[in-house]
């Protein structure tokens, strides 16, 4: 089993998830740049967090328009693990892949803390390990999830809310909302459910000396969706 780390200009948590990956999950892992035409010998994808292409234009807008996507859109469609943290997760928006967008956090301050998630759905790989509410770190500026009425719908018909801000009691409250977050939403899946995109970061909490090992319950979703 080996997993791509996509890396892209500005990328700053390429290094973060490959340790996760290989020496906490055990799993194998390699960095691909983003102009690799071909995943042939990956099983799986991490789009790590950062400021691809400096977030000039609009987060994750550039990294979208990659030569790397059209292969990450191809295990999508074939329901391999991908899994997008930070800006990972506003590339996979702005690539299609998940429904939504990220904007400017409320107060259009930078946030950089640790929050509490609850699963919203327990039918995913991705989450359904996290039997509790956990503490992941955010770092973020642009974090704040929106979709139009019709789309929050189908996310809820199609239960693809994947975690939630709440507070520890696992309540959505509106102070438990770093950013703004429509409906406390702070990850989503596609519909097959082997794709998370999620604000927080997993890979950055996998070790106790790195303050807790919660992130491991999200990772996980790599081991279930390829089998191992």
């Amino acid at each position: 089993m080996k997993i791509a780390v996509v890396r892209f200009p500005g990328s700053n948590c390429d290094q973060d998830a490959l340790k996760a990956l290989t020496e906490d999950l055990g799993l194998e892992a390699e960095y691909v740049w983003h102009e690799t035409a071909s995943l042939s010998g990956y099983d799986g994808v991490f789009v790590p967090g950062g400021f691809s292409y400096g977030d000039y234009l609009r987060c994750g807008a550039m990294a979208a328009a990659a030569t790397v996507m059209n292969e990450v859109r191809r295990f999508a469609a074939e329901g391999r693990p991908v899994l997008g943290a930070c800006n990972g997760f506003q590339i996979l928006c702005e690539s299609g892949i998940l429904p939504g967008a990220l904007l400017q956090n409320v107060g259009r301050r930078f946030i950089c803390d640790d929050v509490y998630l609850t699963p919203g759905t327990r039918r995913s790989p991705w989450t359904e390990q996290v039997d509790r509410t956990v503490t992941i770190p955010i770092a973020h500026g642009e974090g704040r999830y929106v979709i139009d009425a019709d789309g929050l719908k189908a996310l809820h018909d199609n239960d693809q809310v994947a975690f939630r801000y709440t507070n520890a009691l696992g309540e959505p409250t509106p102070q438990s909302n770093p950013n703004g977050s429509v409906d406390n939403i702070a990850g989503v899946l596609n519909e097959k459910g082997n794709v998370l995109g999620l604000m927080p970061h997993p890979e950055r909490c996998t070790k106790s000396i790195l303050g807790g090992t919660d992130g491991l319950k999200v990772l996980a979703g790599y081991l279930a969706l390829v089998g191992a």
